[in-house]
């Protein structure tokens, strides 16, 4: 691991949180992005983590020549949990960047929350090496698997599974979490203006960085991009994102559908939750739905989509080639829920063949 910051106590503290994981060694730090640039190229690090505001060069403009200069690492952001940090970090991830962690805290304190940083760092890094394929270098006594086991999923061959026959879908629903704005800037902006559906969509994220995250889709989208609100009416050609730390969900009142946010208890260890969106979908629209499974760590998505399948929904999932972390798409298609498993460049044609 490189460990890139201008701050040699920000430096200090990550290099010593990962002294404490015997997978893991840190081979060097930098101190900003031109430096940066020049350690990933000499050491090739597995994994970046990099500062978002720094002197010379900033993290973001640092992305693309780390890319270059040592395409195979991956790279965490180190963002704030301000207004600016999180328009910069979502730019970060729309630009290569694989995924963030919050250095601050939401109360705005200057205090670093050492123990919450260490359990978000040490999981956001074990992510992107499931135990089957660490290196000499990362050898943990007892690995954590990236994908947890669930029961009755069996090995399923990646191709499509065709329904017998057809029928009106009158939603898409889409659940993603690592590598989340990356891929959807390949799905959002390739669905027409006039699409005939909702689009109902649920991205792990804090609460502002899904705001802003809403704010960059629609700039760059045909449809209308929006974060959620309580009571806002579910129609065709729209995205609604489900606002950070809230569970989205849909309800039907006489014939039309709003929206409902709730902050009842996380599941799956999130809020939003996908399972939580995909339960109310099948409820309210059953299957009359494509649900649509892309990147990211853990299993949210899986229980509800399985739910979803045996009402007739198609389930797009996304391949393990385009995906940052193959965790909620991959144990969707181990499981034989997957009608399409395709690069995520083809979820947005796939999902209009549907409609």
């Amino acid at each position: 691991m490189l460990v890139v910051d201008d701050s040699m106590m920000i430096r200090t503290i990550v290099a010593r949180i990962f002294r404490d994981e015997p997978w893991i060694e840190v081979v060097g730090q930098a101190v900003d992005g031109l430096d940066a640039i020049a350690r990933a190229a000499e050491l090739k690090p597995d994994v970046v983590t990099l500062d978002v505001e720094m002197p010379r060069m900033t993290g973001l403009e640092a992305i693309k020549k780390i890319r270059a200069a040592w395409p195979p690492a991956k790279i965490i952001m180190l963002s704030t949990l301000t207004e600016s940090g999180a328009r910069v970090t979502i730019d970060a991830l729309l630009n290569g960047a694989n995924d963030y962690v919050a250095k601050g805290t939401a109360s705005g304190s200057h205090e670093l929350p050492i123990p919450r940083l260490k359990h978000e760092l040490v999981a956001k890094v074990r992510q992107f090496f499931p135990a089957q394929t660490l290196t000499p270098r990362l050898v943990a006594s007892s690995p954590t698997p990236a994908i947890a086991p669930v029961s009755s999923v069996g090995p399923a061959p990646l191709k499509a599974v065709r329904h017998s026959g057809t029928k009106a879908r009158r939603v898409v629903a889409i659940g993603v979490s690592t590598g989340g704005p990356s891929a959807l800037s390949d799905v959002i902006p390739l669905l027409p203006a006039n699409l005939p559906v909702p689009v109902l969509l649920v991205q792990h994220m804090p609460p502002m960085f899904t705001r802003i995250l809403a704010e960059r889709l629609n700039s760059v989208s045909p449809l209308d991009v929006r974060e959620a609100a309580e009571n806002m009416p579910v129609e065709a050609g729209t995205v609604l994102i489900a606002p950070g730390d809230y569970h989205m969900r849909v309800t039907r009142r006489g014939s039309r559908d709003y929206i409902a946010l709730d902050q009842s208890a996380p599941e799956n260890a999130c809020r939003p939750a996908v399972d939580a969106l995909f339960r109310s979908v099948n409820e309210v629209y059953g299957g009359a739905t494509v649900a649509v499974v892309l990147t990211g760590m853990g299993q949210d998505g899986f229980l509800s989509s399985r739910t979803l399948k045996a009402s007739g929904a198609y389930v797009i999932a996304q391949d393990e080639p385009s995906s940052v972390v193959w965790g909620m798409p991959g144990v969707v298609v181990r499981a034989g829920i997957a009608d399409a498993v395709v690069d995520v460049r083809q979820v947005a044609a796939t999902i209009l063949k549907q409609l």
